[in-house]
């Protein structure tokens, strides 16, 4: 998308670097609530098609400290993007800002667990919970990976890791397990 003037920004751009990494490069609203200054964007296309503000209201529902920001529909049908599905939101889970749109172009890809995102949770009880609101596709699921049902791809960990990988056997034992089990890590 060239830099033009959007209904969400007065100055927003889409582009590929030489990696083939995508960046929305964005001017903020300077009087409203301040944004990061990167921000992961989830496109929503192909099989994810018109799911962006269905989507942002679930992760919003799972997980705590979490609330929209901005939602600006599309007016009317744009390509895939039906009239009312979303050309631009953003939104915060755990107090991290995301954004989320729908493609206004045709897709034939959405998601893939190329990129996920990880979650440092703080015990078995948050592992668990998370767990079962994100994984959707058993197969999927391997060393605390797995896909939600919009196929994003989440990776649920003990926020102590790093220790965790220090105790004898446990990368072995963690190849073992599907949801990661932190007596299990620890040999207990």
């Amino acid at each position: 998308m060239p830099l033009d003037e959007y209904p969400f920004s007065k100055y927003y751009g889409w582009v590929q670097d030489r990696y083939g990494v995508s960046w929305q490069l964005m001017l903020t609203n300077p009087d409203g609530e301040p944004r990061p200054f990167l921000t992961p964007s989830l496109m929503f296309g192909g099989q994810a098609q018109n799911r962006a503000h269905e989507a942002a209201n679930y992760y919003i529902a799972t997980f705590n400290d979490s609330a929209l920001g901005h939602l600006v529909p599309y007016g009317d049908q744009t390509g895939p993007a039906t009239a009312g599905s979303v050309m631009y939101s953003d939104f915060t889970l755990e107090g991290q800002w995301f954004s989320a749109m729908d493609s206004g172009v045709e897709q034939d890809f959405s998601f893939t667990p190329g990129v996920s995102l990880m979650v440092n949770c703080k015990d078995q009880e948050e592992i668990d919970r998370l767990w079962e609101a994100l994984s959707v596709v058993p197969g999927a699921e391997q060393c605390g990976w797995c896909m939600d049902q919009f196929g994003v791809s989440w990776q649920i960990a003990p926020a102590d890791m790093d220790e965790l990988m220090k105790q004898p056997g446990a990368f072995e034992r963690m190849l073992e397990m599907k949801k990661l089990d932190i007596a299990g890590l620890r040999g207990s």
